[in-house]
């Protein structure tokens, strides 16, 4: 793993790349979407169905294969992740030459190439993406789900290319915020944020979901973040998913590394 992978893994792959390893098999299969979206849907009704979509499992285990793409640069490797949902994101580069995990309170990550650690809040991770971050949306990302409480404001809906377009009835003017909903299980097809004012945008989508155990997963997720001029996308592709299965966390910074200070 060169320098510049491992540089743009502690300051990218932390905004939302952290998932899964090999473990024995589960029965699998793609979900197809054929449903077809109704104008006779409120938004409430897409709301609650879509809450109800929410994967129910304790832990996860699984492969994910990252790209990230930066310019001309294009780097990608497969990543060992465990989840234990509400509690803890850990991800895993091949032999442990950097390690991350996130709980409700921090987020944790080292980096034996260059003997680097980050031990603090989520400061870092609403850095990068532009808007405030904690585990919540975070795992929401990961699961497919909406990164805000839907129930907190009233939302408008309509029917956009097969998907339902809910958007908040009052959008900010510092934040513009899109949801596509998948009309067939309710998942999210595409999330959507624009800042104008510092010429930002963060776009996740959702090409693809997995059933595993009768619970709904993302499959395929392409993320793009713009800031001006400059564009990074992340794929993330993951495989071999595990739940509720028993889990562990190995997680010691070793002595005698700096810590990574993000200013």
């Amino acid at each position: 793993m060169n320098l510049y992978y491992l540089n743009t893994f502690s300051k990218l792959t932390l905004l939302l790349s952290f998932i899964f390893i090999l473990s024995s098999c589960n029965s699998t299969k793609n979900v197809i979407a054929s449903g077809e979206a109704s104008e006779k849907f409120s938004a409430k009704q897409v709301i609650k169905q879509h809450q109800k979509s929410d994967a129910n499992f304790k832990s996860m285990q699984a492969r994910v294969r990252i790209d990230i793409i930066e310019g001309q640069k294009e780097q990608g490797l497969t990543f060992s992740f465990r989840m234990e949902k509400d509690k803890v994101i850990w991800l895993s580069a091949p032999l442990g030459l950097a390690r991350m995990m996130i709980t409700p309170e921090k987020v944790q990550f080292y980096n034996k190439q260059d003997n680097e650690f980050f031990d603090g809040d989520y400061a870092l991770l609403s850095n990068v993406a532009g808007i405030d971050l904690d585990f919540n949306k975070v795992q929401n990302i990961l699961l497919g789900q909406a990164i805000f409480n839907l129930k907190d404001e009233p939302h408008i809906v309509a029917v956009n290319d097969n998907s339902y377009a809910l958007q908040p009835k009052n959008q900010s003017a510092l934040l513009e915020l899109f949801y596509l909903i998948n009309p067939s299980h309710f998942k999210m097809n595409s999330l959507q944020l624009f800042q104008q004012a510092e010429k930002r945008m963060l776009q996740v989508d959702y090409k693809t979901y997995q059933e595993v155990k009768k619970q709904v997963l993302p499959k395929d997720i392409r993320i793009i973040a713009v800031e001006e001029t400059d564009e990074v996308a992340i794929n993330l592709e993951f495989k071999s998913i595990n739940l509720n299965g028993e889990v562990r966390f190995p997680f010691n910074i070793p002595s005698g590394y700096k810590e990574i200070v993000i200013k």
